[in-house]
């Protein structure tokens, strides 16, 4: 009985669901947009019951603040306006923030008035105790630099558990440098993105150039060209993937910037301006020796012209590559090009350096360097050394050789990244481009004995 009663429900149940079905085909069809408003309403009270049984007092979810602002288009000028204009008191105020060169005068009396004993030699050093209390009287603005984390950061094995002075106050002048710079790069950044056009810093460091004495004696028709030089050695180590603009962040970062506000010290030693890329000597060098390769005057390099940079020992086939992997007009170099291809040969062990000339090496552009493209560059060597009158070298033994300075991971490839971290990268590029580079490298052993003779008659006398 109780078997036929659950088969009774059953049939019952399917027989309302049939008529429900019937009644469903025989009611109009409604609308597409009266599906949507019976979805969002749906949709609208289940969240609702939903939200209403949370039990949880937090509600801070309602008042997400804003993130996400839309750049002005170009079109609109009004708006763009206003936010240049925002930039510009934001970073007056950002200014304002920092200490000037009386307060820093405050700071260092006031640490000197609060050193602790015993002195340390001729260094004079200050416990924790006081370096609170100094940071207690040197004012608000100063109070970021007074805390623990910086004190222990400058604490080393002083057995009194105190710190030099002079230290601190040199971190807190490196600190308000490091802002102070950042704000000046920042009124150049037109796009307010926190990167810097060519144009950019071109703008800032011709403004730059009037603040600097070891520039003094620049002819303002020379301007333009030093301007070139100097951001030119930004954009080559900086922006390796080429996109035209560099973070404002890599820029203090690096330490390019140091060697240009270097140029600011009116005794700069000759040796310093020599060995320093922004220096008017160094400047006028590399455009001196441009001027000099360029024969025809035209204002550009051929290949022919190029080919006599240096000892004029570069082979021509690492010449051709260059030419045809970098930007020339009709077919002929200018200084900008110009600038990368010193760069990268005067900075060989340097990471971007390796990477422009690892492209030019890389003829067949698969992102190695194989047996057959390192024939390639050093029968140009052989064939060189041929014309002097030297006995070439077997490949199969400099190949061998590069194998085993560079020790790749793949035993029969070498890619970028192996070069660099090998620290060989630099031998390797000059025994595959430049004759007198594998010479040195051929006879480095007898260079080494000689230099040693030299240093030892110098000893004798």
């Amino acid at each position: 009985r109780r078997v036929r009663g659950e088969a009774a429900a059953g049939a019952m149940d399917w027989k309302r669901s049939l008529r429900g079905r019937l009644a469903a085909r025989r009611a109009p069809k409604k609308s597409e947009q009266e599906l949507k408003d019976e979805e969002i309403e749906l949709f609208t009270k289940y969240y609702m019951e939903w939200k209403g049984g949370r039990k949880c007092g937090n509600t801070s979810y309602m008042n997400i603040p804003r993130f996400y602002y839309r750049l002005p288009a170009e079109d609109e000028v009004l708006l763009q306006k206003l936010r240049e204009e925002s930039r510009a008191v934001f970073l007056q105020r950002k200014s304002r923030e920092l200490l000037d060169n009386e307060e820093l005068q405050n700071l260092w009396f006031l640490l000197d008035k609060h050193q602790t004993s015993p002195m340390t030699g001729e260094e004079a050093m200050i416990n924790y105790e006081n370096f609170l209390k100094v940071g207690e009287k040197a004012g608000p603005k100063c109070k970021q630099f007074f805390t623990a984390k910086i004190f222990a950061k400058l604490l080393h094995n002083d057995p009194y558990g105190r710190i030099s002075i002079m230290q601190f106050f040199n971190y807190v002048m490196r600190k308000v440098w490091l802002h102070q710079t950042r704000i000046g790069l920042s009124l150049y950044d037109v796009a307010g993105q926190g990167y810097l056009r060519e144009s950019d810093l071109e703008n800032y460091i011709l403004e730059l150039i009037p603040t600097l004495p070891q520039l003094d004696g620049l002819e303002k028709s020379f301007y333009s060209f030093y301007v070139c030089t100097a951001v030119r050695k930004f954009f080559f180590f900086l922006d390796p993937l080429r996109t035209g603009k560099i973070k404002i962040q890599d820029i203090l970062a690096c330490s390019f910037l140091d060697d240009l506000l270097e140029l600011r010290d009116e005794e700069l030693s000759k040796e310093s301006q020599e060995t320093n890329w922004f220096s008017a000597p160094s400047a006028l060098r590399v455009y001196g020796q441009y001027l000099n390769l360029d024969k025809d005057h035209n204002g550009m390099l051929s290949k022919e012209e190029l080919s006599r940079y240096g000892t004029g020992t570069l082979t021509n086939i690492f010449l051709d590559r260059v030419f045809q992997e970098c930007l020339t007009y009709d077919g002929e170099m200018d200084y900008k090009t110009y600038l990368d291809f010193v760069l990268a040969l005067e900075n060989r062990k340097e990471p971007a350096a390796l990477q422009y000339i690892f492209k030019l090496l890389d003829i067949e552009n698969k992102g190695y360097l194989n047996v057959f493209s390192l024939n390639y560059f050093f029968r140009a060597i052989q064939e060189q050394m041929k014309i002097h009158g030297q006995e070439p070298v077997s490949f199969q033994d400099v190949k061998d050789e590069i194998f085993d300075m560079v020790k790749p991971k793949d035993p029969y490839k070498i890619s970028l990244q192996d070069l660099i971290s090998s620290s060989q990268g630099d031998t390797v590029a000059s025994i595959l481009i430049d004759l007198n580079g594998f010479w040195t490298y051929e006879n480095r052993e007898v260079l080494v004995a000689s230099d040693n003779d030299s240093t030892a008659d110098v000893d004798d006398t």
